[in-house]
Parts: C-alpha cells; sequence; structure tokens
C-alpha cells in the first residue's frame, strides 16, 4: 500500500504551507531589507497606483530640491549686495531707467610736441621793479678813473650801492690793489669821487641776478651809451670790469666777436673810448670780473691784473697832486 502513504504526506505538506501563507500579512515588508516585495503578488491595479505615488514623490523631492537651490542662491546674491569682499566690488542692480548712458570720448594719440615741459624758474628781481635800479652813477668830471660794470645785482638794485653782495671782490681788490687806501663798505659808493677821483657806471641799467642773464642786444645797446658818458664827463682812463663788456664794445665796433687769441687782460693799445671832436677819447683797461659767482680765475690772478690798474691809478694821483684822504669808516 506504498502509494497511499504518499498521498497523505503530500496532502499534510501542502496544508502546512498554505496555513503558513496565511499567517503573514499581504503587502506587508518584515525584512530583507524590503527585497521580499519581490516574491508579492499585486494585482495590476495595486502596481500602477504605486507607481504613481512613486513618480509623484520623485517630482515632489525634485521641486523642493530646486526651490531650495534657488533659495540658496537668492540668499547668496543678497549677502554679495549687503556684505561686499574687499576683494570684489558691491554688486548693485540696476533698472534700465537708472542707468545713465555716456558718450563715448575717443582719446587722440599724444604727440611728441604735446608733452608737458619742465617750467624752469625765472629768476625775477627783488628791487623796486623788474627794470629799475637805486644805483645812480658817480660820474663827476675830469675824474681819474671811471669804473664801469656788467649791471647792477639784486643786492645793489635794492640798496642802491655799487657791488653791494657780500660775495663780490670789487672792494677788496680796490683795496688790496692800492685804488682806495682802505676797504670800503658799499655804503661809501658815493664817495668814492671825493675821497679817491674814482666813479662808477655800468653798461647795461638792468638789474639781475647774473650778469648771464641779460642779452647781447641788451649788452651791444649800452655800448653807445657808454660811449656818450665817457665822452661828456672826460675821465682819464675808463676800466671796464669784466670780460664781457670789452666783447660787446668789440662786437659793436667790428661787428663780430672776439677770437679767444685776440682778447687779453691789461690796457688796449689804441682802443680808446669816447671819442669825439677835439678829444682823442680814454685809455682803456680791462680788469677781471670781480663777481663771486665766477670761479675761473684765482684770486692770486685777479689781484695780479688789478694790481697793474693800481699802480697806474696811483702815479696819475702823484702827477696831479692828488692826496687820497685816510677816513674813518661809518658803517652801513
Amino acid at each position: 500500500m506504498p502509494p497511499a502513504e504518499s498521498s497523505c504526506t503530500t496532502e499534510k505538506d501542502n496544508i502546512a504551507t498554505k496555513s503558513a501563507l496565511d499567517d503573514v500579512p499581504v503587502n506587508k515588508i518584515t525584512s530583507f531589507h524590503g527585497r521580499l516585495q519581490h516574491f508579492l503578488h499585486r494585482s495590476s491595479d495595486e502596481s500602477t497606483e504605486i507607481a504613481r505615488e512613486t513618480t509623484t514623490t520623485i517630482s515632489q523631492q525634485a521641486i523642493k530640491s530646486e526651490e531650495t537651490d534657488t533659495q540658496d542662491q537668492a540668499m547668496q546674491a543678497q549677502t554679495e549686495t549687503i556684505m561686499p569682499s574687499p576683494k570684489r566690488r558691491k554688486a548693485i542692480p540696476r533698472s534700465p531707467a537708472t542707468t545713465i548712458s555716456r558718450p563715448l570720448t575717443r582719446l587722440s594719440p599724444i604727440s611728441p610736441s604735446s608733452k608737458r615741459k619742465r617750467n624752469t624758474p625765472t629768476p625775477t628781481s627783488l628791487g623796486p621793479s623788474a627794470t629799475e635800479s637805486l644805483l645812480r652813477d658817480t660820474i663827476p668830471s675830469n675824474l681819474i678813473l671811471l669804473l664801469v660794470g656788467v649791471n647792477p645785482g639784486i643786492m645793489t638794485g635794492i640798496s642802491g650801492y655799487a657791488y653791494a653782495h657780500p660775495s663780490n671782490l670789487f672792494w677788496k681788490l680796490l683795496h688790496s690793489s692800492g685804488i682806495t687806501s682802505m676797504r670800503h663798505k658799499p655804503a661809501d659808493t658815493y664817495k668814492l669821487p671825493g675821497l679817491y677821483s674814482v666813479g662808477n657806471t655800468n653798461i647795461v641799467e638792468r638789474p639781475t641776478r647774473d650778469a648771464s642773464m641779460l642779452s647781447r642786444a641788451e649788452m651791444n645797446a649800452g655800448v653807445p651809451v657808454l660811449e656818450a658818458k665817457v665822452a661828456a664827463q672826460r675821465p682819464e682812463a675808463v676800466c671796464l670790469v669784466g670780460k664781457g663788456i670789452w666783447e660787446a664794445v668789440w662786437r659793436v665796433r667790428r661787428g663780430r666777436s672776439i677770437r679767444k687769441e685776440e682778447f687779453r687782460y691789461g690796457w688796449q693799445e689804441g682802443e680808446n673810448m669816447g671819442v669825439c671832436e677835439g678829444w682823442a677819447g680814454a685809455p682803456v683797461f680791462v680788469a677781471t670780473t670781480t663777481s663771486g659767482l665766477a670761479a675761473g680765475m684765482k684770486l692770486a690772478e685777479k689781484e695780479a691784473v688789478w694790481a697793474e690798474l693800481g699802480d697806474w691809478v696811483v702815479m696819475k694821483r702823484r702827477e696831479r697832486g692828488f692826496v687820497p684822504e685816510i677816513v674813518k669808516h661809518e658803517g652801513v
């Protein structure tokens, strides 16, 4: 009877399997991390509904994610507007209504001639004006010596005293050469004719800081004026204080500049000044400049030139019987 026993066993197994399936709730996930869903039986309607819910959930999550990103971007933009970074400019959006349009300006290339040039300050006179000086000529008639300077310096123009700047060697050289018996101060300018028969004038009256600031035209124009002064007052000799004065006289007389080999300090033979009818004119002596700005010659060299002139002046005073007065210096 083996077949009957086998049939009973199969029925018992089926009953046991059915009761086990009846104990498990439908659609309940108990374990296996949700993988048991693959073994559950669902109808077609339930599957469609679950797919819809899943799709809806995914769409909502995507929308929420986009909204979150949008809010984050808005917050970041607002933060950049309110609190600018030191490395970035403040971003302030402008509406079309507030935007200002400006015409474009085309830049023209800078030509070499339009470059800014450095302006060299022009020294100005500190005297009464740029063309006036308080210094006055001291040219009485029949002087032994008339001293001719280039033009007044600034301090001379202000004070009215000849060679007034402390650095000028004029008064020192007059004394060392014997033309004066003592070293005078500039304030004694107008005493020289009475004390020593020595007068003073200039070829140009305009005061400047330095004689190099005078033009050739100014120097040349002063030559005939000087000739007229000498002719009118007839001094026994004329001393030109500085090489530049003789160069101007040479240009006017010869129409050209003097050559280096043609120039020499001292007496200029056959070159009298102030020649006029009935008078042969005054001999000309060219002395060194006394300006402290001129450093072309040493003091000893200048003193040697002036000493030659001083010896002549002392001799002429003796011939006339003119005795220089020894006066006590009164100061400035």
